[in-house]
């Protein structure tokens, strides 16, 4: 996957106003993607995504905004989960496979090794009243992470009406009329493209 190298400033005139407006910081090493990603995994509950984007975009600055949503939506667009295919696509960005390898090493190192403790644990108190309602609070918040995540997303979109369109479109297809997921990126991908190309001549 050949991903081009970030600029060397964020222009004011374009940046996302929610995120910092500084210029981005130098390539990460490999060493920090990986601490990076493995500080991203430890706190991740749920929302992965939300804080991917506050920790890449706004904290450490390695891509801009706009890049992020770019790769993002390259992300979506491949099998597999989007935080993943985040983390294999920036770390393949600076540093190829060995920059792929540390971000996705960082990222499931400590997740994995507390689903298999909490795993065992649960198996013996997942009929309990109380751990239920754990589980309901905790998909309370991720729903509120991804809603956020959706608008900080979605504001660049905000100068075409196109690029919109066709983002509520996505939207009113999978989440109201029930589409199936493939089918609906079948049929609006290549309007999107062709959206995209538009808005650029």
């Amino acid at each position: 996957m050949n991903i081009p190298a970030p600029p060397t400033a964020v222009t004011p005139a374009t940046a996302d106003p929610t995120a910092i407006p500084s210029p981005v910081t130098q390539a990460p090493s490999v060493r920090e993607l990986f601490l990076g990603f493995l500080g991203l995994g430890m706190t991740a509950f749920g929302g992965a995504l939300p804080l991917a984007r506050r920790m890449i975009v706004e904290k450490r600055r390695w891509i801009t905004s706009a890049e992020f949503t770019d790769l993002l939506g390259l992300c979506q667009f491949l099998p597999g989960g989007n935080i993943i295919n985040l983390s294999v696509a920036l770390g393949m960005r600076f540093h190829g496979w060995r920059g792929a390898l540390a971000s996705i090493l960082g990222l499931i190192a400590a997740p994995s090794a507390v689903v298999i403790v909490l795993g065992s644990i649960y198996q013996h108190f997942q009929n309990d009243a109380h751990v239920k309602h754990l589980f309901a609070g905790l998909a309370a918040a991720a729903a509120g992470l991804l809603i956020q995540m959706a608008w900080k997303v979605s504001w660049p979109l905000r100068k075409s009406l196109a690029l919109g369109g066709v983002a509520v479109a996505c939207f009113i297809a999978i989440a109201v009329l029930r589409v199936p997921l493939v089918l609906t990126m079948l049929v609006m991908t290549p309007i999107s493209i062709y959206a995209t190309w538009r808005v650029s001549q």
